[in-house]
C-alpha cells in the first residue's frame, strides 16, 4: 500500500531519529512515567476513536505504562480540541484528531484558542477515502444523474452531514464548487439520523467514510455512486474514483493525526512520533488500518506539520467561497 509521503514507514522512523540527532531509544528514557490520557474528540463507536483505541493499545504495550481513552464529543471536535489545548504540555495528553484540526480555525474564526496556534503537530496516521452513497433504491443510479439533476434543478439535490463544518458538509460544499451545481444542505445533529434518513430517502445523499458506507453499501441498504482517493478501493472495487469521473480536483479525503499542547518539548513530541510510527509498522496495527481502507501515513514530526498546514490552507479557501465562517 503506497504511502502519503511515498516512502517505506521503517525509513521514515529512522529518518525521524536520525534528523533529530536521536537514537533506535525513545528521545527521552524517563518518558512517560506515568499514564497519559489520549483525547478523542467524537463518541465512541466512530473511526477517530476507533483508531484512538488501537494507537493507545500500542503506545501502552510499547511503554508499559496505561494509555487512557477519554471520549469529549461535542462542536465538531472543538470541546475535545479545546480540552487538549488547556492541559499541561508535558506529553502527557494527547490528541487524536481529523479533519477538523485543519478546517476548524476557519469555521469557526471566533474561538478562544486556534489548532494552529495552540497545538503542536505530533504525527500523520494517514487517510481514507470519502465515499459519495445514495439510498440503495435512489433514483441516482450514477454519478452523473446526480449531478445532471442538481444542475437542472438547484432543490432536486439535497445532501445530509452530521454538523456544518464537519468533513462530509465540506467535501459537499467541494462538490458544488466543482461541479458548479446548487444542492441543499441537511445538516443534523449526529450521523446517525443522518445515516437514518439517507437510507429512506429523504436526503439525496452524503459523503462517509469506509468504516461507514462499506458494510451498508455491502448489505445493499446504501449504494456508493463516486469514491474520492486517487485509485478505486478494494472493498469497493467496482466503484469509480472522482478522477475516473472527471473531477480531479474533486479531493476530499478524511485524514488523522496526533496532536499535544504548543509548548510540549520538542524532546517530548519527537518520542510520541517515534511511538506512533512503531504502531504503523506493526503488522496487526496495519491490517486493522487496511480494514478500515485507510492509506497508512507515519513520517517525522515535520512532514506532519507541512502537510497540516497545507490542509489549513486548501480548506481556508473552501470555507470562504461556501460562506461557512461562524463570524
Amino acid at each position: 500500500m503506497k504511502t502519503v509521503f511515498n516512502r517505506m514507514l521503517g525509513v521514515l522512523a529512522i529518518g525521524a531519529m536520525a534528523a533529530l540527532g536521536l537514537a533506535a531509544a525513545p528521545a527521552s528514557a524517563a518518558f512517560p512515567e506515568k499514564p497519559m490520557t489520549l483525547v478523542v474528540p467524537f463518541p465512541p463507536g466512530g473511526a477517530v476513536d476507533t483508531l484512538g483505541r488501537i494507537f493507545a493499545d500500542s503506545i501502552s504495550a510499547q511503554t508499559g505504562k496505561p494509555v487512557i481513552v477519554e471520549n469529549r464529543a461535542g462542536a465538531n471536535g472543538n470541546i475535545g480540541t479545546e480540552a487538549v489545548v488547556n492541559a499541561a504540555p508535558d506529553g502527557y495528553t494527547l490528541l487524536i484528531g481529523a479533519n477538523g484540526l485543519a478546517t476548524n480555525p476557519a469555521v469557526y474564526p471566533k474561538r478562544s484558542f486556534n489548532e494552529v496556534n495552540d497545538l503542536a503537530p505530533v504525527a500523520y496516521v494517514g487517510y481514507a477515502p470519502l465515499i459519495l452513497v445514495v439510498a440503495y433504491d435512489s433514483p441516482f443510479k450514477t454519478f452523473d444523474d446526480l449531478v445532471k439533476a442538481a444542475k437542472a434543478d438547484p432543490h432536486a439535490v439535497s445532501f445530509a452531514t452530521s454538523g456544518s463544518g464537519s468533513a462530509p458538509h465540506l467535501a459537499s460544499e467541494l462538490l458544488k464548487i466543482t461541479t458548479q451545481a446548487e444542492m441543499l444542505h441537511v445538516p443534523y445533529k449526529g450521523g446517525s439520523p443522518a445515516k437514518l434518513d439517507l437510507v429512506t430517502g429523504r436526503v439525496s445523499f452524503m459523503f462517509l467514510n469506509p468504516l461507514e458506507a462499506v458494510p451498508q453499501v455491502q448489505a445493499k441498504k446504501l449504494r456508493a455512486l463516486m469514491v474520492d482517493s486517487d485509485e478505486r478501493i478494494a472493498q469497493l472495487p467496482e466503484v469509480p474514483t472522482a478522477r475516473e469521473l472527471g473531477y480531479p480536483d474533486l479531493e476530499a479525503k478524511v485524514w488523522w493525526g496526533f496532536a499535544v499542547p504548543k509548548d510540549t518539548p520538542a524532546e517530548t513530541v519527537a518520542t510520541l512520533n517515534l511511538y506512533i510510527n512503531k504502531a504503523l509498522q506493526d503488522k496487526q496495527v496495519q491490517h486493522k488500518l487496511e480494514q478500515m481502507a485507510i492509506t497508512i501515513g507515519g513520517g517525522t514530526v515535520a512532514e506532519f506539520d507541512k502537510y497540516f498546514h497545507d490542509q489549513v490552507e486548501k480548506w481556508a479557501g473552501v470555507v470562504k467561497a461556501a460562506g461557512l465562517s461562524t463570524h
